[in-house]
């Protein structure tokens, strides 16, 4: 499939695996070129870099030239240019089948899971390369460490992915060592229920090679009918690789971790919160597996810097802290106003918070509701509809009248600037997957104004 390429064409080239799909096949020396919906900063990145991108749909005019398309699932079946493709001799695939395909030369760690996998994946990607390491890394985020969501190195014998759930991408991957961080009910305009989602992450446990190894969280099933090793990793005493956590001390996590009762050693790490802790503790588990000495993985953890909108501290003063989050899923709107506490202790905390989907709103809206409540204050957006078309009745008021806050207000983006502005708060914390990191620098350099 992927020999003799001479031009890939990525429809939703913006996305953050597609890009770093398209990042890969241009430093290959292949031609890239692809369309996205919005001009973002990432798209913009592309460009410079040397992708041809476009923001219209160009319909049979698409076809030029081209000997390979890779496309998201997010992109509309009824799409000009993606029906031109279908109709033509060009040869389709989604991006998960490329990733399957790029990875299947590789020693491969893949890190599944509904909350943590991308984290994770850096992680991994980072503990190895700075442990002297060499590897490949396709990561569903920014990287800070490496300012990029995809790791290159040409003597790189591990690849590390991002080993995505949704539309069930994940079972196009065959890894070596698989991750899976949690299992909690999520794409439901997919999978339906939880059943049928648990369903397919034992798929994934079992698309691992002869040999292979599955890296869970300790809460977690195992998979019926698997054979391969199995490595537990909690805070539990049964677990294989058992988390202590020590305290924080100047913004600094402090955790120990033991294989089999043997302590790896105490370290430190800059990204708060339990769920983090844990995260670490998975990727030293699969660190471990590809070959790493345990006595480097102190510096590694260290220098660990974190994922561009994973808990992303933008404003740290003795006066106003913000931070930018991903989380779009109640479980993770918990875990981000934990770790803010934990680590902003005693402090008040104004959550902004814009919902994705409407189907997710909907299947969770007491959950998010219940999260959303252990804020001080709560300014709610409009929900971002991403692939959707609205659903009567769920909408962000709807949700808002769940919140049992009393400072709590619905907010338009064009408004939300302003009330900051005239209500200032110790930690602002926003979170959400959707467009809201477009507000986030304005709202940085409104909160340093008024400090």
């Amino acid at each position: 499939m992927l020999s003799n390429l001479r031009h890939i064409y990525f429809l939703g080239a913006g996305g953050i695996g597609m890009s770093a799909l398209a990042r890969y096949f241009l430093l290959q020396g292949i031609k890239v070129s692809g369309y996205d919906k919005t001009d973002t900063a990432l798209t913009q990145a592309l460009a410079s870099e040397g992708v041809k991108m476009h923001y219209n749909d160009l319909g049979a005019d698409a076809l030029q030239d081209i000997d390979l398309v890779v496309f998201t699932p997010a992109i509309p079946k009824e799409f000009g240019e993606y029906q031109a493709f279908l109709n033509s001799d060009i040869p389709m695939v989604k991006r998960a089948k490329i990733l399957g395909e790029i990875s299947k030369d590789y020693f491969t760690i893949a890190i599944a899971g509904t909350h943590g996998k991308t984290t994770i994946t850096s992680m991994v990607a980072h503990f190895l390369n700075a442990s002297g390491i060499p590897v490949n890394a396709f990561i569903g985020g920014i990287a800070n460490n490496y300012s990029s969501n995809l790791i290159l190195n040409n003597e790189a014998k591990i690849m590390v992915v991002e080993a995505d759930e949704f539309d069930r991408s994940f079972l196009h991957l065959h890894p070596d060592v698989a991750i899976i961080s949690s299992m909690d009910a999520d794409h439901l305009d997919i999978y339906e229920n939880k059943s049928y989602l648990q369903d397919s992450f034992f798929d994934f446990a079992n698309n691992i090679q002869t040999g292979g190894t599955l890296i869970m969280h300790e809460d977690l099933p195992t998979p019926p009918n698997y054979k391969n090793r199995l490595i537990r990793y909690g805070t539990k005493s049964t677990s294989d690789f058992k988390l202590t956590p020590l305290g924080i001390n100047q913004q600094q996590m402090q955790f120990e971790v033991e294989e089999d009762t043997i302590s790896l050693g105490h370290f430190n790490m800059s990204m708060p919160g339990l769920h983090n802790l844990l995260n670490a503790t998975a990727a030293i588990a699969a660190s471990k597996q590809a070959g790493v000495d345990h006595q480097l993985l102190g510096k590694a953890i260290s220098t660990y810097k974190g994922v561009k909108r994973r808990f992303e501290i933008k404003i740290n003063k003795t006066d106003c802290v913000l931070i930018d989050d991903y989380a779009h899923h109640p479980t993770e709107i918990k875990s981000a106003i934990a770790a803010t506490r934990e680590m902003f202790a005693g402090a008040k905390i104004m959550g902004v918070f814009q919902p994705h989907l409407f189907s997710r709103t909907r299947d969770f809206a007491d959950d998010f509701a219940a999260e959303l409540s252990k804020l001080d204050a709560l300014l709610l957006l409009d929900i971002y509809p991403a692939r959707e078309l609205p659903i009567e009745g769920i909408d962000s008021q709807m949700l808002l009248n769940k919140v049992t806050l009393t400072e709590k207000f619905l907010l338009s983006k064009d408004d939300l600037a302003n009330f900051i502005q005239q209500n200032k708060y110790p930690v602002t914390l926003m979170m959400g997957a959707g467009d809201i990191d477009k507000l986030v620098d304005p709202i940085e350099k409104i909160i340093l104004n008024n400090a």
